[in-house]
């Protein structure tokens, strides 16, 4: 039974084995994650062809008889100040994962944590009032490496109390993928969190077995 380490706690909490206790799926996981980061790209790059960059409307000068080599427009690809060939352009770079291969993908990359021992959990008491300090105390032992805070709508204290140590990150629940929990060393959740974490990564339960556990 997978279980994670409780901060400031020699306690254990069980976790959900259908959840943190698959085998590992590295295809899966890399083609979620490639997902992802493309995702995040904005696609805003862009450059101007001839035909939109400004002035050129005149011929520089006659076809021939200065000796020069003919030219046509000052906007020219070739001239300085012309237009750009087969620069970028504004674009998507959305790639359509499957939802099922999204939720395999999110188990598999938990798993990963659960067998290293590198999940913990975040009493929802451990802050009063945002204390970096209090913070840093917690995570001692965890600071070698980048260390992934996941939290949920109540979680502001402690939101503001991890969000300033280096190599720390702090997410919504709902703003993690599977990079970012790839990314971490360590991944730290509060109960709430967990539990968000678990229902979302939950296999797809098939309606005829729904039908046929009622009966």
């Amino acid at each position: 039974m997978p279980d994670a380490f409780v901060l400031g706690s020699t306690d254990t909490v069980a976790l959900d084995e259908d959840v943190f206790g698959v085998p590992f799926n590295g295809p899966l996981v890399h083609e979620c994650v490639i997902a992802e980061l493309a995702a995040r790209r904005q696609g805003t790059h862009a450059t101007k062809t001839r035909g939109m960059v400004s002035g050129g409307g005149a011929k520089p000068w006659r076809q021939k008889g200065t000796g020069r080599a003919r030219a046509g427009s000052s906007r020219s690809p070739v001239w300085t100040g012309g237009g750009v060939v087969f620069g970028p352009s504004p674009r998507h770079y959305t790639v359509k994962v499957n939802r099922k291969a999204r939720r395999a993908a999110l188990r598999s990359a938990l798993s990963v944590h659960a067998d290293r021992g590198s999940v913990g959990i975040l009493d929802d008491g451990a802050f009063d009032a945002p204390s970096t300090k209090r913070a840093q105390a917690l995570l001692e032992g965890h600071l070698g490496g980048s260390v992934l805070i996941v939290l949920g709508d109540e979680d502001f204290t402690a939101a503001k109390s991890f969000r300033n140590l280096a190599t720390v990150g702090v997410l919504h629940v709902d703003d993690v993928g599977v990079a970012d929990i790839v990314r971490a060393s360590v991944l730290i959740a509060s109960r709430d969190a967990v539990e968000a974490l678990q229902s979302r990564a939950q296999r797809e339960r098939r309606v005829a077995d729904a039908e046929g556990a009622e009966v």
